[in-house]
């Protein structure tokens, strides 16, 4: 079955960087798009990034020049560098597959202090 397994959320203040892994397994990975969402307290959960197998790369227009999404087919890994974080990226940051239905990961917190 499809698991996601997200790591590397934290605290940290304003300006600061976290890098978020999703380790996937249960499907072929290396042709699936994979995607990073993000739900803040008390508001819808977004997109972030999303990346295809072939390596293209979609990022919300919030966090362009601030994150990066890449992947390691050989670890069944994707990735998310986020750079000059501010208090509003605070939330749950979801790995996803959409694979005929939507596969959530457990999802890691990530705090960004002021």
């Amino acid at each position: 079955q499809v698991q996601l397994v997200e790591s590397g959320g934290g605290l940290v203040q304003a300006g600061g960087s976290l890098r978020l892994s999703c380790t996937a397994s249960g499907f072929i990975f290396s042709i699936n798009r994979m995607g990073w969402y993000r739900q803040a307290p008390g508001k819808q959960r977004e997109l972030v990034a999303t990346i295809s197998g072939g390596g293209s790369r979609n990022l919300a227009d919030s966090v362009k020049g601030r994150f990066t999404i890449s992947r390691d087919n050989a670890k069944n890994t994707v990735y998310l560098e986020m750079n000059s974080l501010k208090p509003e990226d605070t939330a749950v940051y979801y790995c996803n597959l959409h694979l005929r239905i939507d596969y959530w990961g457990q999802g890691t917190q990530v705090t960004v202090s002021s």
